[in-house]
């Protein structure tokens, strides 16, 4: 059984995480990062590696990080993500049967700007190019991803349609 240092390291899981993270060529900040503090902090909570803890025991850790650590969703999403992969993937587990109950996503309500805010916006651009794709930008409702991938055959003149391709989702859309 590999042991943790005093600092809560679990230096032999973090090599095999670093070694899953190349073969399933994960992204370096998620799995290296990330995925590593995650486990990190488990084997730290328990006081003991991540190979001696048994699945009864993520559910309550899972509960001290919502809590006791007051992390938002996504953070605790990522912390499943990481135990899931570290079990399932680098450990070889045949399984990961747990329900975890993570805090919900708060839902957002975006700030609209006026006529006149957005007035003075494209009265303040001189560069007609700059004017050109704001208006663009705010009178089709486009992020600013999907407005930099627009190119001259997505702009239909006779139809007055714009083809967004590669939205949000990758989705495709036909805007007027």
């Amino acid at each position: 059984m590999k042991s943790v240092s005093k600092k809560g390291k679990v230096s032999q899981s973090k090599i095999k995480l670093a070694e899953g993270r190349h073969t399933r060529e994960l992204g370096f900040s998620t799995a290296s990062l990330n995925y590593q503090e995650a486990v990190t902090d488990l084997a730290r909570y328990y006081k003991r590696s991540p190979e001696q803890i048994s699945i009864d025991e993520i559910q309550p850790y899972f509960m001290y990080l919502v809590k006791e650590r007051h992390l938002a969703a996504a953070s605790c999403r990522l912390y499943l993500n990481a135990i899931r992969f570290l079990y399932l993937q680098v450990l070889g587990w045949n399984s990961f049967d747990v329900s975890i109950q993570v805090p919900k996503r708060p839902q957002r309500i975006p700030e609209l700007l006026t006529h006149r805010e957005v007035g003075r916006i494209l009265a303040a651009t001189h560069n007609p190019k700059h004017q050109m794709l704001l208006l663009c930008c705010y009178g089709c409702g486009l992020r600013v991803g999907e407005l930099v991938r627009i190119q001259v055959p997505h702009i239909d003149g006779e139809r007055h349609l714009l083809r967004v391709e590669q939205g949000k989702g990758g989705n495709l859309a036909d805007l007027l």
